[in-house]
């Protein structure tokens, strides 16, 4: 049997403010999750040489970890320095570029895609040391093709897809489809995209043993005719598997230690990978068209957003963002037309517009109604800004 890639995917999310509230009203909570983040740099290092993990890290998490003030409240905890440096290892990590908010891109206005994209971009470059990221990781996994030639602009190559959402163009054998890298092509941009294969993902979220993947992966790839490339995704800092402080009974102990040691000494044909590196190895094959919708939740299958809209409450805050954000576009735009330089103008309509970007994130709307209150808040107080600056636009 030839090798069998596996690119290891992990997504990382905390809403803004939440890791502070949770610090102050669930300690034990708050410090799981910091371990669940510090111990990954920790169970790679002894591996360098096969380790091969990708981590998309929203801007609300990197903003909570790069401040002096949290940094200050939980060292002794965690040393949240050492740690965004200890993940610019990049013999061990790739990272994926996101949006800043963690939003499901497909769902908010096209006019505040853009933004979410540029202001991660600004912070992974500073807090990552680089110019560029060649992957995307779709927040939730909400994909849409009309996301192509944004995606591509922000120079980003691949993109992660889940494979229920996967068509295929051409003639395409189910190993090809789920194991084979694609190109997918969207008003004149292509991309490359990457398929999540879905059912060995949800093993890897609830917690699973080496024995049983390795069985697993080389049942569903044995027709491949080519080195498929089987990739995993699913969230690193929920649930028990990853959070769990006993080393003999989480991720990186029980199930990850073993998978890199087997590669190490050749005893298994599957091969930890970074996507890029297996892109320039192996190639691009096929042409797809990818299903707008998102990954799979505890609730849902994720077509038609339904876990992010299925409620009355949910889609009136959604249409309140879309007037939100055409009324903030619309007083930006005057502004420029007006060429008006007021340095007062200019930064209420900036406190206008973080505030309706944070007010786009998934989570305000992932838990049924109970967060919702969450996005009307910050639209409240984007609508105090805007008014604010409408004052001052003459006419």
């Amino acid at each position: 049997m030839g090798n069998i890639f596996h690119a290891l995917v992990l997504n990382l999310h905390q809403p803004a403010g939440n890791l502070e509230h949770l610090l102050a009203h669930k300690p034990w909570e708050a410090k799981e999750i910091l371990f669940a983040l510090d111990r990954m740099p920790r169970s790679l290092w002894p591996h360098e040489d096969v380790a091969r993990v990708h981590l998309a890290l929203s801007g609300t998490l990197l903003e909570t970890l790069s401040s002096p003030d949290f940094q200050r409240r939980v060292y002794g905890v965690v040393d949240c320095g050492s740690l965004l440096w200890h993940l610019q290892n990049e013999r061990i990590f790739e990272i994926l570029g996101t949006g800043y908010y963690h939003p499901v891109l497909p769902l908010i206005p096209p006019a505040d895609r853009e933004e979410q994209l540029k202001r991660w971009l600004d912070v992974g470059r500073h807090l990552f040391a680089r110019g560029g990221f060649g992957g995307f990781w779709p927040p939730e996994m909400g994909f849409s093709m009309e996301l192509i030639p944004l995606l591509r602009r922000m120079g980003y190559r691949y993109a992660l897809v889940d494979s229920n959402n996967v068509e295929a163009v051409g003639p395409m054998s189910w190993g090809e489809l789920r194991y084979r890298p694609h190109v997918a092509r969207h008003n004149g941009a292509e991309m490359v995209v990457i398929v999540r294969d879905r059912d060995l993902s949800d093993a890897q979220e609830g917690g699973m043993a080496y024995d049983w993947f390795a069985r697993e992966v080389a049942e569903r790839t044995k027709w491949c005719d080519f080195p498929p490339l089987v990739t995993t995704c699913t969230d690193g800092d929920n649930g028990g598997w990853f959070r769990n402080t006993t080393r003999e009974a989480n991720f990186w102990g029980y199930f990850y230690t073993e998978l890199v040691e087997r590669a190490r000494h050749r005893a298994s044909a599957i091969r930890p990978t970074f996507i890029m590196d297996y892109l320039q190895q192996h190639g691009v094959h096929g042409e797809v068209k990818v299903t707008t919708a998102a990954w799979n939740t505890g609730w849902h299958h994720g077509r038609d957003f339904v876990q992010w809209t299925g409620s009355d409450a949910q889609k009136d805050a959604l249409r309140r963002l879309r007037e939100t954000s055409d009324a903030i576009h619309s007083a930006r735009s005057e502004a420029r037309q007006q060429h008006l330089q007021s340095a007062e103008l200019h930064k209420e309509l900036d406190e206008a517009f973080w505030r309706l970007l944070r007010a786009e994130t998934s989570c305000n709307f992932f838990w049924g109604e109970a967060w919702v209150h969450r996005c009307h808040s910050d639209l409240d107080q984007a609508g105090v800004h805007l008014q604010r600056a409408n004052d001052l636009i003459p006419g």
